[in-house]
């Protein structure tokens, strides 16, 4: 397929503020109870703050479940640098591992590909997927009228079961599962993920 970087339909989000409940100090010294000790993990409500990647030309799309803490900070996808789903995109391709945003967009939208989350909203601790609480998702329609999808993965368990509860009943497109990128996954090295990978990009 020849490549082409064109530019890339999105939609736009919002960064979420976290709120918090903070204690009043009383005659006694001591807090109320709506003070939480800084050793106790916050749970943020968090707005997912980039656009898909995409454009005419993809073929298949990638969705994750909610972009890490690094992620959202570099507004882009899987910021984490220990996170090897560039290093399984590139390998797979035999390209080299992009360094900047530029670079991984070329290497996704070159092989026709698109990147999506299916959470567009959520409850959050920090990157810990399984805290993810009050989920709202993403809509993935505009992807699905401006490009030639044919195939969906889900890069992951926990954005398997989100994209089940919440997309496939809406698109009635299956997504086939993969094993997770993060480095949460340590059981996969990258070899692994490589072979798994691999086949279900380059299918036809």
């Amino acid at each position: 397929m020849t490549p082409s970087r064109r530019a890339t339909q999105s939609h736009t989000g919002l960064t979420g503020t976290s709120q918090s409940h903070t204690g009043t100090t009383g005659a006694s010294g001591s807090r109320s109870t709506g003070w939480y000790p800084d050793s106790v993990p916050q749970v943020h409500l968090v707005h997912h703050p980039f656009p898909p990647l995409y454009n005419e030309e993809s073929e298949l799309l990638i969705l994750g479940s909610f972009p890490s803490v690094r992620s959202r900070e570099q507004s882009f996808f899987y910021g984490h640098p220990q996170n090897r789903f560039w290093k399984v995109i590139a390998g797979i391709f035999h390209e080299d591992v992009p360094g900047g945003i530029d670079e991984k967009k070329a290497l996704i939208l070159d092989h026709h590909l698109a990147l999506w989350d299916v959470i567009a909203e959520c409850e959050i601790i920090g990157s810990s997927d399984a805290s993810i609480r009050k989920a709202k998702p993403n809509d993935i329609s505009s992807i699905l009228k401006g490009a030639p999808i044919r195939k969906i993965i889900v890069n992951g368990k926990t954005a398997e079961k989100l994209y089940i509860k919440h997309i496939e009943p809406v698109t009635g497109m299956k997504a086939t599962v993969l094993p997770s990128t993060s480095p949460a996954n340590a059981a996969w090295n990258l070899d692994r993920l490589m072979e798994t990978w691999g086949p279900e990009i380059l299918a036809p």
